[in-house]
């Protein structure tokens, strides 16, 4: 991952994984500003928090929190499919990538994409994979990714 220009930035902001008291720092909050994300109860945070953590390294959340506020203000997700092909490979998948509209250009999205990239990389993966709208293309372009494929979906709810 390449420094940003704002080194006061990088070392203020630290990516870690994501704790249980993150609810309570407006990390579901945070989720809203990039789509659907319902009320959800201390109890449903907390049983998804435990079978998350029971995959390892294989589905990580991470934030970076505002010391400041103590508040959540960048997150995303990578998972990790193992596959057959590429003599048993593995692939990640980043999901769920925002940050706060009002941290925004702060190169945070980059320290979050970066991080989750460096996890896969990591682990062996031989590609990282996501999805994003035309809108966002530029900035996953500049975090190093090239359009690929074309997304389908089919949508159950």
């Amino acid at each position: 991952m390449q420094s940003g220009s704002c080194p006061n930035v990088e070392n203020k902001y630290q990516v870690r994984k994501l704790e249980i008291s993150d609810k309570n720092k407006g990390f579901l909050e945070l989720l809203q500003q990039l789509t659907v994300c319902d009320s959800v109860s201390d109890q449903e945070f907390q049983n998804r928090f435990e079978e998350l953590k029971s995959h390892g390294d294989d589905r990580v959340v991470c934030v970076i929190e505002d010391d400041s506020s103590n508040k959540i203000i960048a997150t995303g997700s990578v998972f990790i499919e193992r596959k057959f092909i590429r003599s048993c490979g593995k692939a990640g998948h980043i999901e769920d990538v925002v940050v706060d509209s009002n941290a925004r250009g702060l190169q945070l999205g980059k320290k979050i994409v970066g991080f989750l990239t460096d996890h896969a990389r990591s682990l062996g993966c031989y590609k990282v994979v996501l999805y994003c709208g035309d809108r966002n293309r530029g900035f996953y372009e500049k975090c190093g990714f090239k359009q690929g494929a074309i997304q389908m979906a089919k949508y159950f709810v």
